[in-house]
């Protein structure tokens, strides 16, 4: 089994954390356990944390890096499940199901990173409303429904209206959806990962 698992010391500027160090190791821990058991054949067992912050149902992302090249990310944003079991499905979904990579194997799950991105409730937004890298956003229309995390803009430089855009986009909707009568929402997210090791 991987050794415990440290979450990274908060960036300059973090806002107000919501999890302790405590819990955010508990979940990188939960994350990175359930991926070696899928690996190695093992029933995942899913034993209630001893914080009861983690047993409240909340929505959440995991992301994987392998030498700092994204390998997998899958969420859910509606809290439909304890938050620990959130992040064990979305850790092996990221790792096993998503489409843009072959699944994860054995011989690089010792070198994964995992990021997770644990989610607020969701919420309507006007357009100047929107913090570029602090809200996430949703667009829905009919059928269609897109997701961005709060870094995605971030790390692309858009501005407000290249992150509506860009998220009318991910729900396979035109890009100017937005304007044109679809739903737009707002979460803010806390994001926490392992440590990286020294080379």
């Amino acid at each position: 089994m991987f050794p415990p698992r440290e979450a990274a010391a908060p960036t300059p500027g973090e806002q107000t954390r919501e999890f302790t160090d405590i819990e955010r190791a508990l979940l990188l821990n939960i994350a990175h356990q359930s991926i070696e058991s899928v690996l190695k054949h093992q029933q995942l067992l899913f034993e209630p944390p001893p914080s009861d912050h983690l047993a409240k149902p909340r929505g959440a992302f995991s992301t994987l890096y392998l030498h700092q090249q994204l390998r997998g990310c899958v969420g859910y944003f509606e809290a439909v499940k304890p938050l620990y079991i959130t992040v064990a499905e979305t850790a092996c979904a990221a790792a096993f199901d998503d489409t843009r990579f072959l699944p994860v194997s054995l011989q690089e799950a010792a070198d994964l990173r995992v990021y997770l991105s644990v989610l607020s409730p969701l919420r309507v937004i006007r357009p100047e409303e929107i913090q570029i890298g602090v809200h996430g956003l949703v667009v829905t229309q009919g059928i269609y429904r897109g997701l961005l995390l709060p870094q995605v803009a971030e790390e692309h430089g858009w501005d407000r209206i290249a992150f509506l855009q860009q998220t009318c986009r991910k729900a396979g909707l035109s890009s100017d959806a937005w304007r044109q009568g679809a739903l737009v929402q707002a979460f803010s997210a806390e994001i926490f990962g392992d440590l990286e090791e020294s080379q």
